[in-house]
């Protein structure tokens, strides 16, 4: 079974390795290296996510139609493009506006190229392995994506500094096409033929599911944006571990619980995992002593892990098998948006009350998460 639904979610692990890597070192480069504002870096850096937000239900309904693998080997291009310009923004980062540009521009297209490899790779997935184990796909390719998202980030930073831009950017550029080529080898999942659902009809099926995702993803979205500030303020260090604590324990519930969806269905599963998530995060933001916070931490990881596939098996449920890709895409737009907004959000939040109030403001979020799944899961 795994070895089925290895292939498929390799490719999203390629794609976020790539966004990994461009994470870590763009922020820094714009500022230090362009010579302009954190503001412009924020932006360069929150094109992506735009970018993403909007291109998930073309993905979707790209999938249905064309089939995940035509649609894996298209994003699988769009990062190619991203990486090349790279390529020009690092040998133009002499002339401000085109390195500034051509980064942007890039961002855009990486955005295009992850929602497409994602929604692609995971349809894939599915159908190698059939819809019955849809929850087990979902979980694996979050595993891929977190994994990839730790793995890039150092071996970014390590080839900017040593080698500059331009070896991130050739770099980006060599293993998107590698994949491509490793794509179009393997044999393509079945395209379901019939009439599509409207797009409407399927945003307002999966809205609800997604508003619960939302919610559940401002807690990744505080800690990601703020421990590090967080953990300044309060004199403490390791706040990369943290992180990282966070990162092995989103991924270990994955490996150890994969199979609880199936068993005692999405809406259960969710409903356990957002308490969990309030939990940790209101541990998190209270916490007497770095130790409880880094508990605080694990809980957060560990309880947000199974929400993106034990709501998003319930999203789908109800919609035809030709009209799912569009599904998930639009589901998966949800906790995109809820990364964009959660950043300044929780800054709004810290201006006036402190850190700790971030914290316990996302547990609250995890916590109205939990009332709207267990009214979801009562509604059927």
């Amino acid at each position: 079974m795994t070895t089925r639904i290895l292939p498929a979610v390799g490719f999203s692990f390629a794609c976020y390795l790539v966004i990994g890597m461009l994470l870590a070192i763009l922020p820094s480069y714009v500022h230090l290296r362009l010579g302009l504002s954190t503001v412009v870096a924020g932006l360069v850096v929150s094109a992506q996510y735009v970018a993403t937000v909007l291109s998930r239900p073309h993905a979707g309904r790209m999938t249905d139609a064309l089939g995940p693998k035509r649609t894996v080997l298209y994003g699988l291009l769009a990062c190619t493009g991203s990486g090349a310009l790279s390529l020009l923004a690092a040998w133009g980062d002499g002339v401000r506006g085109l390195g500034l540009g051509s980064l942007i521009a890039g961002r855009l297209l990486l955005g295009a190229g992850e929602s497409m490899v994602a929604t692609g790779a995971t349809m894939w997935g599915i159908g190698r392995v059939g819809y019955r184990h849809t929850a087990r796909v979902i979980s694996w390719n979050g595993i891929a994506t977190y994994g990839a998202l730790a793995a890039g980030a150092p071996l970014g930073v390590v080839l900017e500094r040593r080698w500059g831009l331009a070896s991130v950017g050739a770099f980006v550029v060599a293993l998107s096409l590698a994949s491509a080529a490793l794509a179009l080898r393997m044999n393509p999942a079945a395209v379901v033929h019939g009439e599509r659902m409207p797009f409407r009809r399927i945003l307002w099926r999966v809205t609800p599911h997604g508003i619960g995702l939302a919610l559940g993803g401002v807690g990744f979205g505080v800690i990601a944006a703020f421990v590090t500030l967080y953990y300044a303020q309060r004199g403490w260090s390791g706040a990369a571990l943290a992180l990282s604590v966070y990162g092995v324990c989103f991924i270990g519930a994955r490996l150890l619980l994969s199979d609880v969806i199936q068993r005692f269905g999405g809406f259960p599963v969710a409903a356990a995992s957002f308490a969990v998530e309030a939990v940790g995060l209101a541990l998190l933001g209270l916490a007497p002593a770095r130790s409880a916070a880094f508990a605080g931490a694990a809980l957060t990881g560990f309880g947000f892990s199974l929400v993106f596939p034990a709501l998003g098996v319930e999203a789908v449920r109800h919609v035809p098998a030709e009209s799912r890709g569009a599904a998930l895409g639009a589901y998966t737009a949800f906790v995109d948006l809820s990364l964009f907004v959660s950043g300044p959000a929780a800054g709004a939040v810290i201006g006036g009350y402190g850190y700790p109030a971030a914290f316990v403001s996302a547990g609250g979020a995890g916590a109205l998460a939990l009332g709207l799944t267990l009214w979801l899961s009562r509604r059927g």
